[in-house]
């Protein structure tokens, strides 16, 4: 399965076009073009027509940025096209980018391929004539000669007067659309342990059923919920018309200014390049729904953490239309339980990486190979255990000890014991930072002394010390992942998340100059030494 190829990336300065036309006006611009650039952009495909700029002596700066940034360029060769230099010119760079992976296509209109190819017929009078008239520069000729001839030996269509027009045109039409499905995610720089979630997902999409689904991809900070939602996308976008991945939907949709711009991502890369032309938050809603209802899409929604950031790009999620599928990453399982009344709506737990799949990334990053150096076995066996299958502690341990000898590992080894690395803590600590002020004494109460009670017992002292049933705050901390609960009811955390409990803990002391909770003995003596109880 090909996991990981670099998304097309929108730019502001420059326009990115789906197909460039280029054509000789006067054969076909009122006839085939007109109806070839109607066809497309009712399927919403976003076409670049070359008579759209002012003609000079040399092709402007503006066409060959056009060209460059289309995917896809088709050479419409009518009687007359080789006539204009200007043409013959677009051609050679058209060539220069089909060397750049870009797809080329050839409609031979009217004309047979060989006199293209050959220059033949009308072609080769007209190149004859263009020798006369740049004696000076025989070499720019010999150009265009190498061009039509190259150009006439690709693949692409011929057609002759005695074709209807319309399904020619829609042969076209299929072999763009074919090529222009999509262009993939970059998902990861190392893809371990992708397959086999990727294949339960894609289970649970069924995308063979004509029913809409919303599936919410859930699970610790740092376990891979973005990466997996990428490598999906890239697995099963072809099958859907319309398809779009919004990342950071939490950060970005902070501000008014953020929320519209999301807005306008989502409908240009579903609409193929359309923009939205209505203003403001609600009324662009409206906008996306009446503008996309008919299409079976694929939307991606990566780090949601509220229902009103879904509900500012997709309304009541119940417009969508048959075979339609909404993934959204959130650490918090039971934050989209609403929106069920509008679609099918199912869960996937992201579970930590196993001890062969966590050796395998941790090598990658550490060692740029897929197992350890034997003088590191040890060592890495000890990193392993410490990042407990969370894939970003693996990834970001493993690149700093990228290139260290044995001392530095023991070194580094002592101290994430000790103290957490900042990079992994600014992202575990993300889901404490939403937390209410009784939820977050909860969370630290429960990381210092409740890990491994029963739950019931652990709802009975909190009730207890807090005044009130602490039932809801308990739930809050399950959904975002940061406890759980093992099938026989004792609580469950990862020792990442408890470590992180300690340090906010101690980091909290240092400011307020006060110990709330003691981990161990020795606190409890500086405390009671120093009496500041």
């Amino acid at each position: 399965m090909a996991l990981s190829t670099n998304k097309r990336v929108l730019s502001s300065s420059s326009t990115q076009h789906d197909v460039f036309l280029s054509f000789r006006g006067e054969d076909t611009r009122n006839n085939f073009i007109s109806y070839l650039n109607g066809f497309l952009h009712e399927k919403d495909i976003n076409t670049f027509m070359d008579d759209e700029l002012q003609r000079g002596e040399k092709i402007s700066t503006e066409l060959l940025e056009a060209i460059e940034s289309s995917k896809i360029l088709i050479i419409v060769f009518s009687k007359n096209y080789a006539t204009s230099t200007w043409c013959l010119d677009e051609l050679i760079k058209i060539l220069e980018c089909e060397k750049k992976d870009q797809v080329v296509f050839p409609v031979f209109y009217d004309v047979d391929p060989s006199e293209v190819r050959n220059q033949k017929g009308k072609f080769g009078e007209v190149l004859a004539k263009h020798e006369e008239s740049f004696k000076h520069d025989t070499d720019k000729v010999q150009r265009w000669r190498a061009a039509l001839n190259k150009a006439g030996n690709l693949s692409g269509w011929h057609y002759k007067n005695d074709l209807p027009l319309f399904p020619f045109i829609q042969k076209i039409y299929e072999e763009v659309s074919a090529k222009l499905k999509f262009s993939q995610l970059f998902v990861a720089k190392y893809l371990v342990g992708l397959d086999s979630r990727v294949e339960e997902i894609s289970g649970c999409l069924d995308i063979e059923s004509n029913d809409v689904r919303m599936l919410v991809i859930h699970g610790l900070p740092g376990i891979g919920k973005t990466t997996i939602a990428k490598a999906t996308f890239n697995f099963i976008a072809r099958h859907f018309e319309g398809r779009s991945f919004l990342e950071n939907v939490r950060e970005n949709s902070k501000t008014n200014d953020g929320v519209l711009k999301l807005q306008e991502e989502l409908y240009y890369e579903i609409s193929r390049g359309r923009n939205l032309k209505v203003h403001g938050v609600s009324k662009r809603i409206n906008e996306i729904m009446e503008r996309l209802h008919h299409k079976k899409i694929l939307l991606i929604l990566d780090d949601v953490d509220k229902v009103v950031q879904v509900e500012n790009l997709l309304g009541k999620c119940n417009w969508f239309a048959s075979g339609s599928r909404i993934i959204i990453t959130t650490r918090e399982k039971q934050l989209l339980s609403t929106l069920r009344e509008d679609c099918h709506l199912f869960y996937y737990k992201v579970k930590e990486l196993d001890e062969r799949e966590s050796c395998e990334l941790f090598c990658k990053y550490a060692f740029k190979r897929n197992k350890a150096i034997e003088d590191y076995s040890e060592l890495v066996h000890q990193f392993i255990g410490y990042a407990k299958g969370l894939p970003l502690v693996l990834k970001i341990i493993g690149a700093d000890l990228y290139d260290k000898d044995v001392q530095y590992w023991k070194s580094a080894l002592d101290k994430s014991k000790r103290i957490p690395h900042l990079d992994i803590q600014e992202v575990l600590k993300i889901s404490y930072d939403g937390l209410d002020q009784i939820q977050q004494n909860i969370f630290l109460d429960i990381a210092f002394f409740l890990k491994g009670f029963h739950k019931n017992l652990v709802v009975d002292i909190l009730q207890s010390s807090n005044s009130h049933n602490p039932y809801c705050d308990f739930e809050k901390l399950i959904n975002k992942s940061l406890i759980d609960v093992a099938k026989d009811g004792h609580l469950l955390m990862h020792d990442l998340i408890q470590q992180m409990g300690f340090e906010i803990n101690r980091q909290e002391a240092e400011v307020s100059n006060k110990r709330r909770r003691l981990s161990c003995y020795e606190d409890a003596l500086d405390v009671l030494n120093g009496d500041t109880v």
